[in-house]
C-alpha cells in the first residue's frame, strides 16, 4: 500500500490534473491505464483515483515523452517502487484502538500517515461537494428547460387548435352560405315551374273555350262556310 503522501499534501480529481496538464480528462484515465497496468498504484477512493503531486509528475512525463507510452510507464513504475522503498517503515497498525506503537518515531510517522490521509479526505469532500453542486445547478437548468419546451409545446398546441376551430368556423359558414344559395335557386326554380303551369293552364282554357265554340257552332243551323267560320271569331 502507497504511504509516500506528504504531510498536508493536497489531492487531485481527474478533472483538475486534465485542467493542469492541459490535456482531456478521457486522456488522463488512459494515462493511469497504463501505468497500472505496469504496477503503478494509485491512491483510490472506490474506483476514483486521487492524484498526488508525484502522480503528476509522472502523467507529465508520459505527456511530455517520445518513448513508447509502456517504456515510460515501467520507468515511472520503478521510480515509484524506489520511492516507496526508500520511505518503507515499520509502522504496525494495532489490531485494537487499546493499542498504540511505543516508538515516538512510528508513533509520529503512523500521526503523520492519518494526518495526510484525513488531509486526502477532506479534499475529496470538497470535491464532491462541488460536484455535487454543479449537479444541482445542471439538474435546475434541466428542469428550467423542461418547463420551456412544454410551456411552447402548449402555447403551440393551443394556436393549433385555435386555427382548427377558426377553419372549421369558416367551413360551416360556407357550407350554410351554400345551402341558402341552392334553397334560393330551389325556390326561384319552383316559382318558374308553377308560372310555366298558370301558362299551360290558361293555354288549356283558350283552347277548351275555342273547341267548345267550334263544336257550337257546328250544332246551329247550316250556314254557308265562310259564315260560319266569321260567326266563330265574332264571338
Amino acid at each position: 500500500m502507497r504511504h509516500d503522501i506528504q504531510p498536508n499534501e493536497r489531492a487531485y480529481t481527474t478533472k483538475e490534473v486534465a485542467e493542469e496538464l492541459g490535456i482531456a480528462t478521457p486522456t488522463v484515465r488512459k494515462y493511469g491505464q497504463i501505468l497500472e497496468r505496469k504496477g503503478y498504484e494509485f491512491f483510490k477512493d472506490r474506483n476514483r483515483r486521487i492524484f498526488v503531486r508525484s502522480d503528476i509528475e509522472s502523467l507529465i512525463a508520459i505527456r511530455d515523452t517520445d518513448k513508447p507510452l509502456d517504456d515510460i510507464a515501467q520507468d515511472m513504475v520503478d521510480m515509484q517502487q524506489d520511492r516507496l522503498e526508500s520511505k518503507e517503515t515499520n509502522v504496525a497498525v494495532p489490531d485494537t484502538y487499546g493499542e498504540t506503537p511505543q516508538d515516538p518515531g512510528q508513533l509520529r510517522e503512523f500521526l503523520m500517515f492519518i494526518s495526510n490521509e484525513l488531509a486526502a479526505s477532506r479534499e475529496m469532500n470538497v470535491q464532491l461537494t462541488n460536484d455535487m453542486s454543479e449537479l444541482k445547478t445542471t439538474v435546475s437548468r434541466l428542469q428550467q428547460d423542461h418547463h420551456v419546451i412544454s410551456a411552447g409545446v402548449g402555447n403551440s398546441a393551443q394556436k393549433t387548435q385555435a386555427k382548427l376551430e377558426k377553419m372549421t368556423k369558416q367551413q360551416e359558414a360556407h357550407y350554410e352560405e351554400l345551402l341558402e344559395q341552392e334553397k334560393q335557386k330551389t325556390e326561384l326554380l319552383q316559382r318558374e315551374i308553377q308560372e310555366m303551369r298558370e301558362e299551360q293552364k290558361k293555354e288549356w282554357r283558350a283552347q277548351n273555350d275555342f273547341n267548345q265554340r267550334l263544336e257550337d257552332a257546328a250544332a246551329n243551323k247550316p250556314k254557308g262556310n265562310l259564315e260560319k267560320i266569321l260567326s266563330i271569331f265574332r264571338k
